[in-house]
């Protein structure tokens, strides 16, 4: 049965949704992160060497990396109903936005977070105003405007059908809730964004959304 190495509060929630999605059987294997830390435990280490979530196994195969898992996953278990068949004229824009979540969406996400935990990390008295200075040049001279950029370019690819790839849901969809979910939490745009508040409340309805919360437990991304 194919096995999912399941992070708590982590895009691995992407995959067991997709599973869900497609009906296929799974089981689930549980990491928690350090409390501290809040990376994941080194016992990730001993499935994948970069120690990371999420990761696959199925049929032998140990698969890491959202994208990878994603078109791997419709690619052998799925008919069409969730991607568009390999060489249809929307397969390219699939494929586009499978990557765009990672390679775009979630870098300016992850530095705004990280100056955030800068800003109020512990340290000596006297290094707190030059790392709070340091740590809103950052965010105010270049991650907010690149934010302000990537969402309202999603923002607008949203307008017109509501989804990512042609009329209807898709695994594309699955894979852009994760940066669409952080930036509703983490933006500070949620505002201007009507179309993305939209999409993540409409995929948060999605019975199979339902289930994979279920199952891998809810998530926290504020």
């Amino acid at each position: 049965m194919l096995t999912v190495h399941h992070l708590d509060n982590s895009r691995s929630q992407r995959v067991l949704w997709l599973l869900e999605e497609l009906d296929v059987p799974y089981e689930i294997r549980r990491y928690q992160r350090d409390p501290k830390t809040l990376l994941a435990p080194p016992a990730l280490r001993a499935v994948h060497p970069l120690g990371k979530s999420p990761v696959i196994e199925d049929d032998g195969q140990v698969i890491a990396e959202s994208g990878a898992i994603v078109e791997y996953l419709v690619d052998r278990y799925d008919t069409g109903r969730l991607a568009p068949l390999p060489g249809m004229p929307e397969r390219l824009r699939f494929n586009y936005w499978l990557h765009y979540a990672e390679g775009s969406a979630m870098p300016p996400l992850l530095l705004k977070l990280v100056a955030a935990r800068i800003a109020t990390a512990p340290m000596p008295f006297f290094a707190r105003p030059v790392a709070r200075k340091i740590a809103g040049k950052l965010q105010s001279s270049f991650v907010d405007p690149q934010l302000a950029v990537h969402l309202e370019y999603v923002d607008n690819e949203l307008a017109t059908t509501g989804w990512f790839v042609g009329g209807s849901f898709s695994a594309a969809d699955i894979q852009m809730s994760f940066p669409m979910e952080v930036a509703m939490a983490r933006s500070g745009l949620s505002g201007r964004l009507p179309h993305v508040a939209a999409f993540v409340e409409r995929v948060r309805q999605r019975p199979a959304y339902r289930r994979a919360l279920e199952r891998g437990g809810p998530y926290a991304l504020g």
